[in-house]
């Protein structure tokens, strides 16, 4: 299995705090947020892993110097989304099983396992326990995906997307040709996550919740706050 992160935005909700830095740079105690998941999943045997970069990219090449990670960049991070970052990796995005995630997204150790575990693809991963305070959620009846979004409602709400999906070596060349169709359209302001959404009614994306393990999505001061207290340290001055 490979790994490709998204890691090219600015992440403007958190960025009053962040001096300049990408928020996937955080110090989670002595490590920044983005070593931390190189580093674990490397632990994990997934050691070919692949990083797109824009916003500030120098910062997150130096907090992963001699990883032996893959770069590629997204020139134009800043009027485009995820799926753009994606592009201009799809030659990475193919040959093998795939884990895609957000750079922004921290998973607890045992999380991982969890996931990595998982023999369902494509399957995308949500978050049961947390539907009135969701961000992005998601409504997937017996674990298919059938609705998505922000503006989802009630009980159209079974969970909150946490960031991250797997996904079959035969299904890569599929999201590829998909993503490249969407690129052609000029839909350079999604996420890569669309790609993904725009084959529900022809393929059967499966999701997997994993209620009752922690995770966080470094969106808001306070879900910092969250990965500090799971990880028993205390916040420094932000410099």
């Amino acid at each position: 299995m490979k790994a490709f992160i998204l890691a090219a935005g600015r992440g403007t909700r958190i960025s009053r705090y962040l001096s300049g830095k990408p928020k996937c740079t955080v110090d989670i105690g002595g490590i920044p947020l983005i070593r931390y998941t190189v580093d674990l999943l490397k632990s994990k045997g997934v050691t070919e892993i692949a990083l797109a970069l824009g916003y500030n990219q120098q910062a997150i090449r130096d907090v992963l110097e001699g990883t032996g990670v893959k770069f590629y960049v997204n020139p134009f991070y800043d009027v485009t989304n995820s799926i753009a970052s994606a592009w201009f990796a799809k030659d990475f995005l193919q040959g093998d099983d795939m884990l895609i995630m957000n750079g922004d997204v921290y998973l607890d150790e045992t999380l991982l396992d969890l996931l990595l575990a998982e023999k369902k693809r494509p399957v995308m991963f949500a978050d049961g326990s947390r539907k009135e305070t969701a961000d992005y959620k998601f409504y997937y009846p017996q674990g298919r995906l059938l609705k998505y979004g922000k503006e989802l409602q009630g009980d159209d709400i079974t969970g909150e997307y946490i960031g991250l999906g797997l996904f079959a070596k035969d299904f890569m060349p599929h999201f590829v040709d998909r993503m490249e169709e969407m690129i052609a359209r000029q839909e350079h302001g999604v996420w890569w996550e669309n790609v993904v959404y725009s084959m529900t009614e022809e393929d059967s994306i499966h999701v997997t919740d994993v209620k009752g393990n922690f995770w966080a999505e470094v969106d808001y001061i306070e879900d910092y706050d969250r990965i500090l207290k799971h990880r028993g340290v205390e916040r420094r001055e932000m410099e």
